[in-house]
């Protein structure tokens, strides 16, 4: 169980199962709205991490539905569950949030998990401020090859 401030109106998954939620999703309340642009939704996480479920930084965790689909259409991506997935992550801060590409996800999940040192991690924590009060993306902190 991953806990989160709740975004999108009761039975929401639902009636969007199989479907990210972007800009101008119905199912996303007004409340929602605000708690997701300024990424308080994701408090909740910290009991995760508290009790040793999550980590801090890591590849975001993902709903089984996408699992499923994910692990026979994007080659590598069950590489992603050997680590802790995080509160944030290379991906994150990277520019892949949300209804973004998976590969490109993929490709910062998999250079995490190659590259992970303290130090990558304390970059990403700073950046992902950094990125929460400027509200914008950084550039890339890694090049993606072509897999």
């Amino acid at each position: 169980t991953i806990y989160k401030f709740r975004s999108m109106s009761d039975g929401a998954e639902h009636t969007g199962s199989g479907v990210y939620s972007g800009k101008g999703d119905p199912r996303v309340t007004k409340v929602g709205k605000i708690i997701r642009a300024t990424s308080i939704d994701e408090l909740p996480q910290l009991i995760n991490v508290l009790k040793g479920d999550m980590s801090i930084v890591g590849p975001r965790p993902e709903i089984p539905h996408f699992v499923e689909q994910f692990r026979d259409e994007v080659p590598l991506y069950m590489i992603r569950h050997m680590v802790k997935p995080g509160i944030t992550g290379l991906a994150q801060v990277s520019g892949y949030r949300g209804d973004t590409s998976i590969r490109g996800r993929i490709d910062c999940d998999i250079a995490y998990i190659e590259n992970w040192t303290i130090w990558v991690d304390v970059r990403i924590i700073l950046r992902t401020f950094t990125s929460m009060i400027n509200d914008e993306t950084l550039p890339p902190m890694h090049r993606t090859e072509k897999r």
